[in-house]
């Protein structure tokens, strides 16, 4: 076959892509496979959607989860940040309040994201790149030094090693004279999307699930308002999954979450208030807010019926959103400018409680002070010059908006029970990649036929490329930091470290509660590297292949 023929796929087979029909078709459809009409009026809108809607703050939440929304508080502003060295990553943060940022958002390097050490031989070259090495407590209060952790919110995109990550600010906090109840932010701890579309987990299944039931019922008792997780849907579509698929999906593994929790014997409404959720949000600035609407809907329905939760807020979807970077072009970068502004508005026309909007450099570095400010600003300006802000829900009663979000929830549904035939989100892991690979191939061919234009890439090109200032990472700051690191190790109760750690082995042979040993090894000084190669030594490491 040659490169320039489309690959032929039937519209009518499957229910949750797009096909590949190629530009000479006049048909148009979402990313889902839904194909948009011309015109769209009454008849086009089911009978009972004044039931599907309901009031702005009451179930099923299709309008919102606040009666108020934004008029009586804006979303968080949440920027993503981290890089090179805490000390780096201290002066972004306070740049970011500075300029108005209502959230903070800790970006981890790699070697933190996978429990190792800056000092680790396989981590060379790879430390401070991505975002922020945390080593051990040290690095963490250099990271908030004058930055009052009872002020602020902050959110932790960290997984497998989540629960170190969260005790490691909880004793910053401590030293700051701030008490846990205080605390506010999330950790994301979501490592079944990790299994399915990253691959930065650590440890088999059944041992991540413990540890993730652990932190739910250590925040209840110690950290009341800490969300526990943040379930993410954005590393789904980011690698190539559809808006249907996403919400699928998403679902699923909270279901799973769900479930882990109670078969730990939590109770319903002592947890489920504190699930959160992380949304990627894409160009279709109707299918983006179709989805987040749906969602909503979905997920009240699951909490009441499925689970039984009685509690308001248990039923309540409470989602960050963050601009999509995969939709992010290196060709004319300033372009991106424009995709984020499209991307935050249908975020916030859908309701998000808080949001992060990409700077326009990101396809090539870590973003620039000015493109940070730029994003920042752009949120600002939705905020406070669009309208998006003023009254609730803006889109709702349209006929195009309310078919789509009916749409959206109607597949999302037949995919849900696809999952929960095949046993689960855990059992259903080649089924769920299968799913986003297939996606990810009809992107391709959509962008390589130009069946979908991307102003920049497939049309309105330009034979020069925009010159644009981007971030370089200093090559010293890694030496600096494991220079750190070793100093740190040298000054501290090597035979207390190494008791504390005997102490957490011990622990995980059991069925105790891991963060409470682990907080104990952390505030003896052990390190991130230390405390995960613990738990390596009773767990093991998942190497991929099958669950179980």
């Amino acid at each position: 076959m040659s490169d320039d023929q489309p690959i032929a796929v039937d519209a009518d087979a499957h229910r949750y892509i797009a096909p590949v029909v190629g530009p000479d078709d006049d048909r148009v459809f979402t990313d889902s496979g839904i194909e948009i009409k011309r015109v769209y009026d009454a008849d086009d809108v089911a009978p009972g959607l004044e039931e599907r809607l309901g009031e702005p703050g009451s179930y099923p939440f299709t309008r919102g989860i606040h009666e108020g929304m934004y008029r009586d508080r804006l979303w968080t502003m949440r920027q993503y940040a981290g890089y090179a060295t805490p000390e780096d990553t201290n002066r972004r943060y306070r740049y970011l309040i500075e300029h108005g940022s209502t959230g903070l958002s800790m970006a981890f390097d790699l070697p933190t994201q996978l429990g190792r050490d800056s000092d680790d031989p396989l981590c060379e070259g790879e430390v401070g790149r991505t975002g922020v090495p945390i080593d051990t407590i040290e690095d963490m209060r250099i990271c908030f030094e004058g930055i009052p952790l009872d002020q602020v919110s902050t959110s932790m995109t960290i997984n497998a090693p989540a629960a170190i990550l969260l005790l490691l600010y909880e004793l910053v906090a401590e030293e700051q004279g701030v008490p846990p109840e205080k605390l506010r932010g999330t950790v994301q701890n979501d490592v079944l999307k990790e299994y399915v579309a990253r691959g930065n987990y650590i440890y088999p299944p059944e041992a991540t699930m413990r540890l993730t039931t652990d932190i739910f019922e250590y925040c209840r008792d110690r950290i009341p308002k800490w969300n526990t997780i943040s379930i993410s849907g954005y590393h789904i579509r980011e690698k190539g999954c559809s808006a249907v698929q996403e919400v699928a999906f998403t679902l699923c593994n909270a279901i799973a979450y769900t479930e882990a929790a109670l078969a730990r014997g939590l109770k319903i409404d002592e947890f489920a208030g504190r699930l959160a959720f992380f949304f990627n949000c894409h160009n279709n600035v109707f299918q983006e807010v179709a989805k987040f609407r749906a969602a909503r809907r979905m997920w009240a329905k699951i909490m009441r019926e499925r689970f039984g939760a009685k509690e308001k807020r248990s039923q309540m979807i409470r989602f960050h959103t963050q601009t999509g970077g995969v939709t992010l072009q290196a060709q004319q970068p300033e372009v991106n400018i424009i995709r984020v502004a499209l991307q935050g508005f249908a975020a916030v026309c859908g309701g998000t409680q808080s949001l992060h909007t990409n700077g326009f450099d990101e396809a090539l570095a870590l973003p620039t002070e000015r493109s940070a400010r730029i994003a920042l600003r752009t949120q600002q300006v939705i905020a406070h010059e669009s309208g998006a802000a003023d009254t609730v829900d803006p889109f709702a009663g349209s006929y195009f908006v309310e078919a789509l979000t009916d749409e959206i929830e109607e597949r999302a549904w037949e995919l849900i029970e696809e999952v929960e035939r095949q046993g689960g989100s855990v059992n259903a892991l080649e089924f769920i990649q299968k799913e986003i690979e297939e996606s990810a191939a009809s992107y391709h061919e959509r962008y390589r036929t130009g069946q979908d234009i991307v102003v920049g890439v497939n049309k309105y090109v330009t034979d020069t490329a925009d010159d644009v200032e981007i971030l370089r990472v200093d090559p010293e700051s890694e030496k600096r930091q494991v220079e750190r690191l070793k100093r740190f190790k040298q000054n501290r109760d090597q035979a207390a470290v190494d008791a504390k750690l005997e102490a957490l082995r011990e622990a995980c042979r059991g069925d105790g509660n891991l963060l409470y040993p682990i907080r104990d090894a952390l505030a003896a000084n052990a390190s991130i590297g230390e405390v995960c190669g613990a738990m390596r030594d009773v767990f093991g490491e998942y190497r991929g292949g099958a669950f179980f």
